[in-house]
């Protein structure tokens, strides 16, 4: 189900920059029982890309609207917004106005509370601080990234920048413990910047563990004491194995979960 600019439409223009160019941003949430998760920073970080890109972002009541529209209970919501319509070429009209989608999808499968089998990849991410952050439409490495793998049994691939320091996964934000300190690569020189690895970030130092956003090398985060993947779907995820390294459970695993549940809770949306 989707709706386009308000209304019912599974189809969208050929002159779109979002489909010429992939000229534009997306979040993509989850809801459940009728609950938009994390909505607020949805929101805002929605508003920040667009803000980042010179987008005129979807008021905050347009976009419920649109949401509550098309009843999602337990749902998979995206939203995408896009520079608007325009001919050929890179040159934007003065006219140009933004396009927004919203569409709703199942809710994938939680990953096994166990964790997850994890690889490295051979692509590596590119390097743009202009774009660094931000969830763009332009989505091609991570497409190229993830078709390096059609084994079911591997949940995720981890991409390396420039630098050979880790980057985020395919599809996810990468948190790595060790002791009581938190780390997640920098990115201010690629990837995104994820909802989940922010709420990460804020909810740490109330359970005692301190913070730090540093590059990160492969053997760093294989050390870890604890390995994370996170985004708005699928949670947090720890992993269970990444090039021959094994982790069980940690003593911090539960305690972390439930604050993050509790997150989560307070900061829902009911539509």
């Amino acid at each position: 189900m989707r709706r386009v600019n308000g209304q019912p439409a599974d189809e969208i223009g050929l002159n779109d920059r979002g489909f010429q160019f992939g000229d534009g941003v997306f979040r993509t949430l989850r809801c459940e029982g009728g609950g938009l998760r994390l909505w607020a920073r949805q929101y805002a970080k929605l508003a920040r890309d667009c803000a980042a890109l010179g987008i005129v972002a979807p008021d905050e009541a347009t976009l419920l609207d649109d949401i509550a529209a098309l009843e999602p209970n337990d749902a998979a919501v995206k939203i995408v917004v896009t520079r608007g319509d325009s001919p050929r070429g890179y040159g934007v009209p003065a006219d140009c106005a933004p396009n927004r989608v919203v569409q709703v999808a199942p809710l994938p499968p939680r990953p096994p509370a166990e964790g997850v089998r994890v690889r490295w990849c051979e692509m590596r991410a590119g390097w743009q601080p202009r774009l660094a952050g931000i969830k763009h439409l332009n989505r091609l490495e991570n497409v190229l990234a993830r078709a390096e793998w059609q084994d079911a049994a591997l949940f995720e691939g981890l991409l390396l920048d420039r630098d050979g320091h880790v980057l985020e996964g395919t599809m996810s934000n990468v948190l790595a413990l060790s002791g009581r300190v938190l780390f997640t690569p920098r990115l201010d020189g690629g990837g995104v910047a994820g909802v989940m690895r922010e709420a990460m970030l804020d909810l740490a130092p109330q359970l005692g563990i301190a913070v730090r956003e540093t590059p990160m090398t492969p053997a760093a985060l294989l050390a870890a004491d604890r390995l994370w993947l996170c985004n708005s779907l699928i949670g947090l995820v720890a992993v269970r194995e990444l090039a021959g390294q094994h982790w069980g459970a940690h003593a911090l695993d539960a305690g972390v979960a439930a604050a993050l549940a509790q997150l989560e809770k307070d900061e829902t949306k009911w539509l």
